[in-house]
């Protein structure tokens, strides 16, 4: 399942300039919503999952949805609030701990409903597009699956993985995976651009010395380092999953002195990289300086691995990356970010709340429009 999903990222335009295009025109999208507050204070937290998450739908339905679309708010609230139950402390202690499940039933149940809220979503969409399959035009993963999944019935084949389930499984994954992490990091660096004036002065700067107000591309990457590393050091500092997701040894193994048996469940702490004090200058600060190198040209650092590493890293890495970039100069170009009024930036709370996903504590910010 994983090659299949990696290869149809990639098929259906991850690191290509296909999905480039389609980020640029979610951004538009974004810039209207923004400006439509016309510098009042917003939630960006719920703002921004919307427009990663039409980027992912366009991915794996073909397909995007407006952002007042009911269905689609009811979805986004739904990811949200599971996301919110599953990093509660109780709920951790449950996934450690599971003989402790009665103490915890109300929120299981609670996920439980959310679960089924956001697999209904996919089951209709999921069938609307079944019942339009082209076998000779692929719109997105979904339909690259259901056109998989019918070649091996043709053949005789009944006990593959291509199945309902996985098929389920897959979208469940890649929406919410493809969404609230990403959503979180890019929430996180505008919260940081805010908090830290000077920072963001030096970003727009150098955005419009080399690129003006023209419309951004990947390729500009190379030419905006300063920018480059904000980035960078948003995501490390966000540090938005510190435990990792769980892994489970596949084979006995001494690692350090410690035996681990085969089938263990194992969570690579990334925290412990990403604020490694042996690694970083200013482990606990936000400190761009971290990808520079002394004449200002990017830097790349050995402990950066906010998407894990080895054979299970994050599948979608270079959608992440092409995203945060295009998305966060889009943003730096058209608005200043500030406190709301009646707020000081000493104020700005970047604190995280959470566990499994660190999230910016609830707070507000101003876009005031630039161009």
């Amino acid at each position: 399942m994983r090659r299949f999903v990696l290869t149809n990222l990639r098929d259906f335009g991850m690191g290509k300039r296909a999905c480039e295009d389609k980020i640029i025109e979610e951004c538009g999208h974004l810039l209207q919503r923004i400006k439509s507050f016309k510098g009042g204070p917003l939630d960006t937290s719920k703002i921004i999952p919307a427009a990663l998450f039409n980027i992912i739908c366009s991915m794996v339905f073909g397909d995007r949805f407006e952002y007042d679309d009911p269905e689609f708010k009811n979805y986004l609230y739904s990811v949200r609030r599971s996301i919110q139950l599953l990093i509660t402390k109780s709920v951790q202690l449950y996934q450690i701990f599971p003989w402790i499940g009665k103490w915890v039933s109300k929120e299981r149940a609670e996920i439980g409903r959310m679960r089924v809220e956001k697999e209904k979503l996919y089951f209709k969409l999921i069938g609307q597009l079944k019942k339009t399959l082209d076998p000779a035009r692929s719109r997105g993963i979904v339909d690259a699956f259901l056109i998989k999944q019918q070649q091996l019935e043709e053949a005789g084949i009944k006990d593959s993985e291509f199945h309902m389930r996985n098929l389920i499984m897959i979208v469940g994954n890649l929406n919410v995976a493809g969404t609230e992490t990403t959503a979180n990091t890019l929430t996180w660096s505008l919260l940081y651009m805010a908090k830290y004036p000077h920072i963001q002065d030096q970003v727009r700067e150098e955005i419009v010395r080399v690129i003006g107000t023209r419309q951004v591309q990947l390729q500009d990457r190379k030419h905006l380092p300063f920018t480059d590393a904000v980035i960078h050091e948003s995501q490390r500092m966000a540090n938005v999953v510190p435990m990792n997701l769980s892994h489970r040894t596949n084979r006995d193994i001494t690692f350090q002195g410690h035996f681990i048996k085969k089938g263990t469940t194992v969570y690579p702490v990334l925290a412990s990289v990403l604020f490694d004090e042996s690694e970083w200058e200013q482990p606990h600060s936000f400190y761009p300086a971290h990808f520079l190198h002394k004449d200002g040209k990017f830097r790349k650092r050995d402990a950066f691995m906010p998407f894990s590493a080895g054979h299970r890293v994050c599948v979608g890495e270079g959608l992440v990356r092409m995203e945060l970039f295009i998305f966060f100069v889009t943003l730096m170009q058209h608005f200043r970010f500030t406190a709301p009024p009646g707020v000081t930036e000493e104020e700005l709370d970047i604190e995280a709340w959470g566990g499994l996903a660190r999230s910016p504590k609830p707070h507000k910010l101003c876009a005031i429009s630039l161009l």
